[in-house]
């Protein structure tokens, strides 16, 4: 084989690298066929460059990084950054012909005289050092030349293949009345699907939102007839590698794909672009017949049915695959390029086979015989209608799918008016497909992937019940830890859906079931959160009902008979019973209790200061999520009591994220994903942000906060081991933890964790709280904790880490017999979100989403949370009940102290009295092996560790004997790249010994000379001012929390600054206030999410200003594309001196305007003034010497949304400046 079995992704790809370079083509040419740039209608690009990539994209699909890769043949060496450039990759150029590449500036000591250029690789770009001709060669050229050797551009242009009306106008939609009832119950339909899920979509072109996490019963577990879909949950990516903003970076993301593949990849022929170019892989009714029709030569199509004899159960559905298989062999041998499958007209005494396992069988089995290059799979189904269907389909083969019965179900609700007056049925079947189309992008960018042709096949999901013969025959390669059902299951409920179409019973006739998965519904599926267990809780706690709590821990426990999740299919083995008095007391083992992260924003602020006092009074500790939090409450109340979150939570949007903030804490908590919504991020619209959340925030009030899909200094395992690092450098007391959420292979992400540093690493459920989520993510995204937490336990205990790490658990825990199995699965801590909520009066509306929590627990409506009525003494309540009957189990059992029970996995074994058929194919060898290791290894509290000398320790002496004595100080320093977060130490220890008002500017300050390591100036509070003469690595200016940092190159450098990069990516990250002057270029994400930093920079690389908030930056150089994308506050003023900002600027929330306001040119110019002060800059020097001349080629660019805000306060300030001033 081509590619060497078992190898890593980076040997994959050298395994085909080679190949093509074998073959003929040079290595240049290589890189980029396999690793190609964005080069979609938005990217700015030439039509020759723009040919070459879509020739090859019909050859290749992308091999999406993030990957900086180096390549070589002994003449000529090369590097390459994907399209998403998240990787480093810095070079310098010597006047005597060194060219240096590495992921980081000063791997070398060079001397500035002799270096004649200093840059880095952009997203997509390519650069070369040719030996043999004594020369380096940029992209530019590199991409002209490869684009000019053939005539790709012409080769497209004249080869694609165009049918008549392809993706036209949605024409329209034939709806059979008498039938459509029937055919939505043949497919599974539910009134939640109508109009719940197709209704929202069709009305405002965009997944539905919901929020409390999932509580129904695994698709395995439920005793309706689930759709196969159900049965699969979606990967994503954490740690190893970033999701991608699919919104705000839209640029690089693409669902086009073809139907038709190139004969032989390793050719290079005008034919090869004879391709179906499809926009997006979702076909209308028109478009699957024109497809079937098409007199095209070589596009020859067959059609087949997918259906199965209903009376013969699985052994019938088995025999239908294997003919299905056998036919759609026939149809590829005969030259057939594009095989449907479909589901429509079936005969009356067939159900239709899963389109799902339709499709992987016919696409697993021509993999296994090797045709699979020479087809595309069109699959026309009425049951695929969500988005995650619409994905699994594509990712398990197909190339394209008609949703035909979701087409003619929105087509009749329009018709009907169900929807909305004005939407017609044109228009609420183009809104349905633009909601498939941005929901495939997200699931797309959930793992990184930013193409459709990269995505389709990969199989990215995992299988929670189905059986692994099933798998291994039909969905090979697809993780299934707990094994499940077969073919006759599938069978039996794909028959009891035609029964209920063909042969309703009376009450069915009439009418679709309800649905209720996301709502709770008395004749849908069932929920553990109903109102008998909700006034259940609510009544223990209330009351201190201890009588009441065990009727609540009964209803949610007793799942012999109707089972939920898989820990309700387990039973202790017998102990040696001891009296429950010798137990470990409650009061102890509360203290191994945290309350989940929810924000301030997602909750009141009654609720959050609530759940802090409850917990602090207990020795417990709560989770400040999110969205930063009132400094006032790091202080003691005057009654000693706090209500500080113990534990401070470091997210991607970093809001209220200050150098105070990580300080107060007990705990800092890296939230890499929610279980709820695993690889997405977040939006606060401006309606919720008030004027307390603003300030808690670092924004302004009506400003929509954003938080992004990855953290931006979370790239890899490496990355995070250098935040965690950050962090113990800005709070050396605290310990750090990293939640990740429940996946097959979060053991080993995990393992990298642990020895990237984490103290701790919370494993959380799929079925975790939020207070707004797409639904899809809700309910499709992430496995079980009890999967998860169990492969932590194994892989860290196999690699010998168990002892340096504790391990916590969360989603969905509700009882004391949850903490229990949670510990004998490994679990050292428990976190509960939504039953604290219940307690504080949450009666699971679902509407936290919607700003209208009745009971003021989740909305910031001053009304509503008027009705708030929770107190301390019910979360303490709730707390003790579980603490005690986890006593009780204890004492059952014979286990005294709580840590011997934790990683007691024997201590569970499958309950044999479980009455549910599916419930019974399960298979817990896997999650129930315990690994033998050394008694000292289990359950061992973590290893402190010791921080090694660093610079910071060797000024901070000298800095405090100068302050003291004179209230001022100096210091200098030589630095490296291996000093890593130089000053973030120091300002701690200033800030701890001072406190963080006690400084004026340039109280402080310290100067560097040399290459400085990464996170430089992280998180520096105010009064303290770096001065860095050389040049810094990526993530500069982190947090910075007031803060000053000077940038510029050393004396006596041989080139110009203002053309070189200086820094790298992702400077100013979160950055809350203080101010950044860097004389020369940075990378790519500058200033990403700043919320109160002014830069001066002289060039930026692609994504600048991202997601900021607040802030003033300006730019005396050029920028890269998607400028501004996801700003919705702050001003970034942009020296455009071609003129060309708006095409590199991302106008959706941001609007250009000339600097012309004197309030305007007066910060503009003093901003550039205090540049050339700090840096010297010959560049600003020059601005300023001919001002007026580049006045006008200066571009303000202000979020309308923060401008119609800043207008509006600016008419409050007059409105009060005019009243008249009443004298007593």
């Amino acid at each position: 084989p081509v590619i060497e079995k078992g190898g890593s992704d980076s040997a994959c790809l050298d395994n085909v690298m080679e190949l093509l370079v074998m073959a003929g083509r040079s290595p240049a040419h290589a890189a980029l066929m396999l690793i190609p740039q964005a080069w979609g209608p938005k990217y700015p690009l030439g039509p020759d460059i723009r040919g070459f990539f879509e020739y090859h994209a019909g050859l290749m699909e992308p091999w999406d990084g993030p990957a900086a890769v180096v390549f070589g043949d002994g003449n000529l060496f090369g590097a390459i950054l994907d399209r998403n450039g998240l990787r480093p990759a810095r070079y310098t150029l010597t006047a005597d012909g060194l060219f240096v590449l590495a992921s980081e500036a000063g791997v070398l000591d060079l001397e500035s005289a002799k270096i004649i250029e200093k840059g880095s690789l952009r997203p997509g770009t390519i650069i070369l050092a040719d030996l043999g001709r004594g020369r380096i060669v940029k992209d530019a050229e590199v991409k002209a030349h490869l684009a000019r050797s053939k005539p790709y551009r012409r080769w497209v242009e004249e080869n694609k293949i165009e049918i008549h009306g392809f993706f036209g106008a949605i024409g329209p939609v034939k709806v059979d009345d008498e039938t459509l009832l029937e055919r939505q119950k043949l497919f599974g339909y539910t009134r939640e699907d109508r109009d719940l899920i197709l209704g929202h979509m069709a009305l405002h072109g965009s997944e539905p939102t919901g929020s409390m996490g999932a509580d129904e019963p695994l698709a395995v577990l439920s005793e309706k007839p689930q759709l196969l879909y159900w049965y699969f949950k979606q990967n994503f990516a954490q740690v190893t590698n970033p999701p991608i903003d699919p919104i705000r970076e839209e640029i690089v993301m693409s669902l086009m794909t073809f139907l038709g593949t190139a004969d032989n990849f390793l050719t290079e022929v005008p034919g090869h672009a004879r391709l179906i170019k499809l926009r997006h892989p979702i076909l209308s009714d028109e478009d699957v017949e024109r497809i079937r029709t098409m007199d095209v030569q070589g596009f020859a199509s067959r059609t087949l049915p997918i259906g199965f004899a209903v009376s013969g159960g699985g052994a019938a559905m088995e025999r239908a695959l294997s003919e299905l298989r056998r036919k759609a062999e026939d149809a590829v041998r005969s030259d057939r390029r594009v095989i449907i499958l479909t589901d429509r007209g079936l005969r009356e005494d067939e159900a239709p086979i899963p389109a799902l396992l339709a499709v992987s069988a016919v696409n697993s089995h021509f993999m296994k015989i090797g045709v699979r290059t020479r087809a595309s799979i069109v699959v026309e189904t009425g049951e695929a209608r969500e988005v995650t269907h619409i994905a699994l389909l594509l990712g398990y083969g197909a190339s394209a799918v008609n949703p035909y019965l979701a087409f003619e179900i929105v087509g009749d609700m329009a018709s009907r008016g169900e929807l909305d007056p004005s939407i017609t049925v044109t228009r609420a079947v183009e809104n349905y497909i633009k909601a498939l189309c941005k929901g495939l992008l997200k699931i797309m960018s959930k793992m990184g992937i930013s193409t459709l042709r990269s995505y389709r096949n990969a199989q990215l999901f995992e299988a929670v019940g189905l059986g692994r013969e099933l798998v291994e025959e039909y969905f090979p390669g697809t993780p299934s830890k707990v094994g499940g059902i077969g073919l006759e299951i599938v069978a039996a409920e794909a028959a009891e859906r035609w029964r209920q179409a063909r042969h309703p019973r009376p009450e069915e006739e009439r009418i679709l079931p309800s649905g209720g998965h996301y709502r709770y519904r008395a004749d849908g599926e069932r929920h553990l959160w109903t109102p008998r267990s909700i006034y259940l809780l609510q009544k223990a706690v209330r009351t201190g009902d201890s009588n009441a709590y065990r009727e609540y821990a009964a209803l949610i426990n007793g799942q012999r008979k109707t089972p939920f999740t898989l820990r309700g299919l387990w039973r202790f083995r017998k102990g040696n019973p001891i009296p429950v008095e010798t137990v470990e007391p409650a009061s102890s083992i509360v203290k191994r209790f945290v309350t989940g992260a929810m924000s301030f924003g997602s909750l009141s602020r009654e609720a959050h200061e609530t759940i802090a006092l409850a917990m602090n009074r207990l020795g417990a500790m709560s989770n400040s999520g999110e969205g930063g939090e009132d400094p006032a409450r790091y202080r003691p109340l005057p009654n000693g009591e706090s209500k500080c979150s113990a534990v401070k939570q470091v997210a991607s949007g970093r809001f209220g994220v200050t150098a105070d903030y990580l300080l107060s804490a007990r705990e800092l908590q890296i939230k890499i994903a929610q279980g709820a919504k695993p690889g997405e991020g977040g939006q606060l619209p401006g309606h919720k942000v008030n004027v307390e959340i603003a300030a808690t925030r670092h924004s302004t009030p009506g400003v929509t906060l954003i938080s992004p899909p990855p953290h931006h200094d979370i790239y890899s395992i490496e990355d995070i081991a250098q935040l965690i690092y950050d962090l113990k450098r800005a709070n050396p007391h605290a310990m750090v933890s990293v939640k990740l959420v429940s996946e097959s292979g979060v053991g080993t992400i995990a393992a990298g964790v642990v020895k990237g540093g984490a103290d701790k690493v919370l494993i959380s459920g799929y079925d975790g709280g939020t207070g707004a989520s797409p639904l899809s993510s809700i309910r499709h995204a992430g496995v079980p904790w009890e999967i998860g937490l169990a492969e932590t336990r194994q892989t860290l205990e196999l690699n010998g880490l168990r002892k340096r790490v504790r391990l916590q658990v969360d989603g969905q825990l509700k009882t004391g017999r949850d903490v229990v199995v949670g510990a004998m699965l490994g679990a050292d801590e428990f976190g509960f979100a939504t039953a604290v909520l219940v307690c504080l009066g949450c009666v699971m509306m679902r509407k936290c989403h919607t700003n209208m929590c009745p009971m003021g627990v989740a909305t910031q409506d001053p009304e509503l949370r008027r009705k708030f009525g929770g107190k301390p003494e019910h979360v303490i309540s709730f707390m003790m009940m579980v603490a005690e009957e986890v006593r009780e189990i204890m004492a059952t059992l014979g286990f005294r102290r709580f840590e011997e029970m934790v990683g007691r996995c024997d201590m569970l074994e499958p309950d044999p009295d479980v009455e549910m058929q599916k419930a019974k194919t399960l298979d817990f060898s896997r999650i129930l092996a315990r690994v033998e290791v050394p008694p000292s290894e289990a359950g061992a509290a973590p290893e402190p560790r010791e921080q090694t000398e660093d610079i910071d320790e060797k000024i901070f002496a000298q800095i405090v004997r100068d302050l003291d004595a004179t209230g001022r100080a100096e210091a200098e320093s030589a630095i490296r790249n291996v000093n890593r977060s130089v000053g973030t130490r120091l300002s701690a220890r200033l800030v701890e010994r001072y406190g963080s008002t006690k400084f004026g500017d340039d109280a402080v300050k310290a100067t560097f000379r040399g290459a400085a390591g990464q996170s430089f100036g992280a998180f520096i509070a105010k009064g303290i001012t770096l001065v860095l003469e050389g040049e810094a690595n990526d993530y500069l200016g982190k947090g910075l929390s007031g803060g000053r940092i000077i940038v510029k190159p050393p004396a006596g450098c041989g080139f110009d600054p203002s053309e070189q990069i200086i820094a790298g990516n992702v400077l100013l990250y979160g950055a809350t206030g203080g101010e950044a002057y860097i004389y020369g270029r940075v990378g790519e994400r500058f200033a990403v999410r700043n919320s109160g930093a002014i830069a001066v920079v002289e060039g930026v690389g692609d994504h600048g200003c991202e997601y900021m908030t607040g802030g003033r930056v300006a730019i005396i150089g050029p920028v890269g594309v998607n400028f501004a994308a996801g700003m919705t506050g702050g001003i970034a003023y942009v020296l455009s001196e071609d003129g060309m900002l708006d095409a590199r600027t991302n106008l959706d929330t941001v609007d250009l305007e000339p600097v012309q306001d004197k309030n305007d040119v007066d910060e503009l110019r003093r901003l550039v003034e205090r540049h050339l002060q700090y840096t010297g800059s010959r560049r600003a020097q020059l601005i300023l010497e001919a001002w007026e001349e580049y006045l006008p080629k200066f571009v303000k660019v202000v979020p309308f949304e923060y401008k119609r805000v800043l207008g509006q306060l600016i008419r409050e300030d007059e409105e009060i400046e005019r009243e008249p001033v009443v004298n007593d």
